[in-house]
């Protein structure tokens, strides 16, 4: 975010916060950030503060900041906001804070990861923007307009039912996929040799941070159990079809899975 939004002339100086000195000096020496200092000095000479860490740490940071700020804009990028939004939903400067989730990133964390350009196209969720003041409002949409994302509105717990469907579940997927894999081929080089493109998009968020997705997964648990019954459904489903050899179902089965295409061509 700190690369583009420097690129697109919408930010010219960038301080970054961190608890560990080895990301802010990577940050540094990679330029995603031209000084790195204490959270109440960085909040006193910006503008606008961008939370971007993972969704346990937002819900205890958020208070914090908001106390700190003046006419400070502040938001966050988790995945996860029912409780967040009800973490500060009394706070006196609760209306200079906008609640969003760009939905766009990497199987990767940390400076080393940062890739120019990530955003552009993407869409991003703006979430109970009613709560926020309209010049606030503003300002995150001209941020994210800078980014070249596609703005939606929606209530934060309807954002968190849907992000359990297009999201979370498909990490949960990969994780379990990877772990029934490394249990049946314990060969890993055999793995390695044979993984082809489907296997490798298939698994490729298996690589994920623990420390980022455990938080999501217990904020957004009851959704995604939810999610993760009907999936746990459809798959016993097809695991009937291979025992009876039923592949007229099954090849149905696919040609209906097959209407993704018209949402995601």
């Amino acid at each position: 975010m700190g690369i583009a939004l420097k690129e697109s002339g919408f930010a010219n100086h960038i301080i970054g916060v961190d608890r560990d000195p080895d990301n802010l000096d990577k940050a540094l020496r990679r330029r995603l950030i031209d000084e790195a200092a204490p959270l109440e000095v960085a909040i006193s000479r910006s503008e606008v503060v961008v939370l971007a860490v993972p969704v346990n740490a937002i819900e205890d940071l958020l208070p914090r900041v908001l106390d700190l700020i003046g006419s400070q804009v502040v938001l966050d990028v988790g995945s996860t906001k029912r409780n967040i939004l009800q973490r500060i939903r009394l706070h006196p400067q609760r209306r200079q804070y906008v609640a969003t989730h760009p939905m766009a990133g990497t199987e990767f964390s940390g400076p080393e990861a940062a890739l120019p350009g990530l955003f552009s196209g993407k869409c991003c969720v703006f979430c109970d923007v009613e709560a926020s003041s309209p010049d606030a409002v503003a300002v995150v949409k001209w941020l994210y307009e800078a980014l070249g994302m596609q703005i939606v509105y929606l209530g934060g717990g309807e954002h968190d039912v849907h992000t359990a469907y297009v999201s979370h579940i498909s990490h949960i997927s990969s994780f379990a996929l990877a772990l029934t894999v490394l249990k049946k081929e314990e060969d890993e080089k055999r793995i390695f040799e044979l993984a082809s493109g489907g296997f490798g998009s298939t698994v490729r968020l298996a690589k994920s941070s623990p420390q980022m997705w455990i938080p999501i997964f217990e904020q957004n648990r009851d959704n995604v159990l939810d999610v993760l019954d009907e999936h746990i459904n459809t798959l016993a489903q097809f695991r009937s079809l291979l025992i009876k050899k039923d592949f007229k179902t099954f090849h149905q089965l696919i040609e209906q899975s097959n209407q993704i295409k018209k949402i995601l061509p």
